[in-house]
């Protein structure tokens, strides 16, 4: 799954198991069923496992493009610049206070 995949299948994850559960709520709340109620939004989570988990096509449509191993041979990693260490400190007398 690419990175655009993932964002994408994140958002159908909230928007369903929203939607699932207020679809849940109302339906418990108008038949006045608790187990209704949480029936229906286990399968909300069900179905929304089903949806977002795998790793469908459609999660896939912006790959991502790999540099070639030859081509990184070419152009090295850069270096960190390395920071002298001749920096003056500063000579703060620290008083203890008895």
């Amino acid at each position: 799954m690419d990175w655009q995949g993932q964002k994408q299948a994140e958002l159908w994850m909230q928007i369903l198991l929203l939607v699932f559960a207020a679809a849940a709520l109302a339906t418990g709340y108008i038949i006045g069923s608790f187990r209704m109620m949480m029936l229906i939004y286990a399968g909300g989570v069900v179905f929304t496992t089903l949806v977002t988990v795998p790793n469908w096509p459609f999660f896939n449509r912006h790959p991502l493009k790999w540099l070639d191993p030859s081509e990184a041979e070419k152009h090295p990693k850069p270096q960190k610049a390395v920071v002298s260490k001749d920096k003056k400190k500063s000579s703060k007398k620290v008083t203890a206070a008895g």
